[in-house]
Formats: C-alpha cells, structure tokens, sequence
C-alpha cells in the first residue's frame, strides 16, 4: 500500500516522503480502515515543523489525525463494527467519554500513534466512530479534530449552545466555520471576524448575522461586544490564543464562556479581570473524546449540515495540500482524496 511519512526529525515538506508499506493487519480489538479522505489541522504544519509538543518527531511517522474511510476487516474480539461500515478516526486513543484526563493520548498523526495519510490503517475499535449518513468521506474527515473542538467548544461548559445566544468566532479556518455551522443549526446569532472582506462575505451566506473586519477595526472585541445591542456575547470560540485573548475577553458578555482552544498568536495583556468583573469563565478545550466525536455526526446528521470544503487534492500532491493550508487563502477544511 502506499504511504506517506514524515522522515525522523521532520522540520519541512521536503521531509514528507511517499512509500510502500505492507497492508497491516488488524490485532485484537482493532479494525483495519480502507482510508478514502484525510483532512489537514494547524496541528499538522506544528508536526511537520518539529514545533509540536515533544519536538521533531523521534522516528518515521505516519502524519494527520483525521481520516475516513470504511472498515474492510475486524481483529479478534470486535463488537462494534464489521466489513463495510462507514468510519472515521477518533482524534485520542484512549478519551472515549467524560472530562478531560491526564491519560486521554496519543492523539493520531503524532508519536508513538499511528497516522491517518496511508490508503490502510489499523486503529482500535476505541479509537473509530461512525460517521454520519448524510456525509461524503471528505466531508467526514473534516471532523475528528476541528469538528469535535468546535463541538466542545460550542455544546459543552459553562455557556452551553442555546437557541439566541450569541457566539463570537475569530477568523474562518476549519474550527471556526464547524463552529459557525453547528451554531446556526442551533439557532445562534453569529459575530465572526477575518481580516478580508471576501471570507466575511462568505460567512454571512454560511448564516452570521454580524461581520467585523479585525484589519479595519482595531478594537474588534469591543465592537463584537455591542453588535447584537447586548451586553456581550455569551461564548467565544477563541482559536487565535494569547495574542487575541485579551479582545475575547472583552468581547464576553455577562456570565459568558471562553471557549480557549488557539495557540497561533502570543502577547497581550491576558490579566483575568475582565472575566473576574462578568462572571465570565475561560474554559480550555484539547479536541474532545469519542462520545463527543459520535454526539457530532448525530447532530450532523439530524440537521443535514455538510462541512465546507475549500479544496480536495489527490492523493499524490499531499505536499500541495500542506502549502495550501498555510496559506492566506485557505477558507474552512483542506481534504486529501485516498
């Protein structure tokens, strides 16, 4: 089968390397996937740039957590699944439900874990979810990590998804446009940010109601604060990190969640008083487990919600969809076709 991996010590995409590999073979409890998609996370460019947690990766590694495809084989002692079901990868190992746990990992795509970029992968059966039916397999891997984060985010805390409440969403990666879509199938009012006037455009026609361009308007948080004419938003998803916390904490309202899941940015003031003043709360998010993975596709399903796909690259230009999803231009998911 073929493969690809990032060569020991990876630090670029010249480390990116396609190779053959045998077909593995599923162990006890696990399943042995036909992988049909994989999508790409801000994660992965920290992988292959040896800036993830741990550094460069100490061995080849099979790279991205996210995958879907269909169990074509079942090891000893399966129950949950059989040849010919529809699945996709679970973003940790071992967090199958409950709160956070010092034991949730290895997380896909990263060592010791196997990766999702091959056309075969044994996973365990805790580590698989089935995907929704509404879904094509590239719109279903685009969920495991982007879409379960929106999804904690968003469902869980202490300002959980209601009907009227009123979310900020920074900027329009793959997070925050899952999170603009479960949000208006939850009956959501949406403020989100970019700093061009194209991509907000497109947000209002995926259903935000308020637009702020961070480039023209300095003060966004401040401004996001009173676009709906009420004292503040009741969540934030907050993907940009310490550099766009202290505006997230302004732009949260009363009572409010911040929703911390961005490591891009670094700098600000990110004293906690404002948060101290409201009331508002600062939750931080790491994906989320299985049993979040599987309540996704089944709201995905009940409302018909298909994940935007900015663009599909084949299997062969893996180093294309990289470049791609580093740069400027991306809008929403970046899909590999297997």
């Amino acid at each position: 089968m073929r493969s690809y991996v990032l060569r020991e010590g990876s630090t670029s995409l010249e480390d990116l390397a396609m190779v053959e590999r045998d077909v593995p073979r599923p162990a006890p409890a696990e399943v042995l996937v036909r992988v049909r998609a994989c999508s790409l996370n801000f994660r992965d460019q920290s992988i292959l740039a040896g800036k993830y947690f741990g550094g460069k990766v100490p061995q080849d590694q099979v790279p991205l957590s996210d995958g879907a495809g269909e169990v074509v084989e079942v090891g000893e002692g399966v129950t949950r699944f059989a040849a010919g079901d529809r699945v996709a990868s679970s973003f940790f190992l071992n967090w199958t439900e409950g709160p956070p746990r010092p034991d949730a990992g290895p997380a896909l795509g990263a060592p010791p874990a196997p990766g999702m970029l091959a056309e075969y992968v044994a996973l365990p059966e805790r580590a698989v979810v089935p995907i929704a039916d509404n879904l094509s397999f590239e719109e279903a891997a685009t969920l495991p990590c982007a879409g379960v984060t929106a999804w904690n985010g968003l469902v869980l805390g202490a300002a959980p998804l209601h009907p009227g409440q009123d979310v900020l969403l920074l900027g329009t990666g793959g997070v925050s446009i899952l999170a603009l879509q479960i949000a208006v199938a939850g009956g959501a009012n949406i403020v989100i940010t970019s700093s061009s006037d194209d991509k907000l455009a497109r947000a209002e026609q995926l259903g935000a109601k308020q637009l702020v361009n961070y480039r023209q308007i300095e003060e966004w948080g401040r401004e996001a604060y009173g676009r709906f004419g009420r004292a503040g938003v009741g969540k934030v998803i907050e993907v940009g990190g310490f550099g766009t916390l202290p505006q997230s904490m302004q732009a949260v309202g009363w009572g409010g969640e911040i929703a911390m899941i961005g490591v891009m940015t670094r700098g600000g003031d990110t004293a906690p008083h404002p948060l101290m003043v409201k009331g508002a709360s600062l939750r931080g998010i790491m994906v989320g487990s299985r049993a979040m993975a599987i309540d996704l596709n089944r709201a995905i399903e009940a409302a018909d919600i298909h994940p935007v796909i900015d663009k599909v690259f084949p299997f062969e230009e893996a180093a294309e969809a990289y470049r791609y999803q580093a740069s400027p231009h991306l809008f929403a998911k970046v899909v590999i076709a297997v």
